[in-house]
């Protein structure tokens, strides 16, 4: 079945193309905010030790002198650090865990790449706030490892800068809380989202990541995008190891 679908030449919005949700829904907090804020500094500094939280922070607001994209590299950098804590107790808990005390979002899957060394933690719902943070996979779309297309959207010059290294027959692994699943790539194009639309329905479980093109680009946005399509070949038990 094909990845793709002929639309009118209306345009799209760079959102519609990359699957954005109308929203994702955490269970509420019965804690008061700053309840909420002293336990969640508690974790990072235990996750980072007082010198790390120290320099972490401190690269942070010393990119952002540096100008934008130094600041969102030094962002997503850090936040991967929160996410991988939240992800281990979504893990152990086998429920949505919350990164920091704001959020919107939560962990929903990892993503490896074992040839390319990549492991990044995938959010729920691909909206452009989310994408600032990491990998965000699409509600609109299949699940992990059920039949139909998943979708995972990332920025070219953070999370998903790897993707113009992926070659076919790489592995692409997406680990749940319901068990691991193992993707071979078997397509890389370049498309223009004003033309096609991305299917989410499909007759066999696949994986489509997609990022905005050229990678190289000084203005963000555009019609362009880097498709990066695969099929599930292996699955395996649930994963319950902590990061």
């Amino acid at each position: 079945m094909s990845t793709y679908r002929f639309i009118p030449r209306s345009h799209l919005t760079a959102e519609e193309w990359l699957g954005a949700d109308a929203g994702v829904t955490l269970p509420p907090m019965r804690e008061p905010l700053a309840q909420r804020m002293r336990a969640w500094l508690r974790r990072v500094r235990r996750r980072l030790d007082g010198r790390r939280f120290a320099f972490a922070i401190g690269a942070l607001l010393a990119a952002a002198g540096f100008g934008n994209a130094a600041y969102i590299e030094a962002k997503a950098g850090l936040a991967q650090v929160l996410l991988r804590d939240a992800w281990s107790r979504s893990l152990a808990s086998q429920g949505p865990q919350r990164p920091w005390p704001w959020a919107d979002t939560w962990p929903v899957a990892r993503l490896t790449v074992p040839r390319l060394g990549i492991d990044e933690i995938v959010l729920a719902g691909a909206s452009g706030r989310t994408m600032a943070f990491g990998p965000a996979l699409s509600t609109a779309a299949a699940a992990p490892g059920a039949t139909g297309n998943a979708v995972v959207s990332g920025h070219r010059d953070t999370h998903f800068a790897f993707l113009r290294e992926l070659a076919t027959g790489d592995r692409v692994w997406l680990e749940t809380r319901e068990g691991r699943y193992a993707y071979a790539v078997e397509a890389r194009e370049v498309v223009d989202s004003r033309r096609v639309r991305l299917e989410t329905g499909s007759d066999d479980a696949r994986l489509t990541l997609v990022t905005c093109w050229p990678f190289e680009a000084i203005v963000p946005g555009g019609p362009m995008r880097y498709v990066v399509s695969a099929r599930l070949v292996a699955e395996e038990a649930p994963a319950l190891a902590v990061l």
